[in-house]
């Protein structure tokens, strides 16, 4: 169903945020990765402590799969709504609710469980983009979490 294939897509968002973060690529986000990460995103003085502190919530070295164990844990009782935004908004760092229609096509026919043409069309129909091609995600994590009906007072 789409709503099963869009789970997979969070996991390709998720493996993106992990490849992202694990920046000497050897499988692992370790101290240096997230030195880096964060220097990456213009924080330049993270204290020592807190990356100790963030590595301490896992149980060992962080792989994928902690990862997203950690996440997950993270999560739990976490409005899901928030959560598939904020896995949206790895690719949207200004933060505008949108993402490019050719952006999406691409991300979803090429990655992980992949979209056929036909799914495509279907996403289109039911989520249609603007008339510039931009895809209103915001909306779309609403009705993935809701359900249809959206904003009927």
């Amino acid at each position: 169903s789409l709503i099963s294939h869009i789970h997979d897509v969070f996991l390709w968002v998720y493996l993106q945020a992990f490849t992202i973060m694990d920046q000497n690529r050897d499988g692992f986000i370790d101290k240096n990765d997230l030195r880096d990460t964060f220097a990456a995103l213009g924080r330049l003085n993270v204290k020592q402590e807190e990356i100790d502190e963030m590595l301490k919530e896992a149980s060992g070295p962080i792989n994928f799969t902690v990862f997203l164990t950690m996440f997950g844990e993270k999560l739990k009782g976490a409005d899901p709504e928030e959560t598939i935004l904020s896995a949206f908004k790895v690719f949207d760092p200004e933060g505008k609710g949108i993402l490019k229609k050719e952006f999406v096509t691409e991300m979803l026919t090429t990655q992980a469980d992949r979209f056929s043409a036909e799914e495509m069309e279907q996403m289109f129909t039911a989520f249609p983009p603007d008339a510039v091609g931009n895809l209103d995600y915001r909306n779309l994590v609403h009705v993935i979490t809701h359900g249809e009906e959206k904003d009927q007072e």
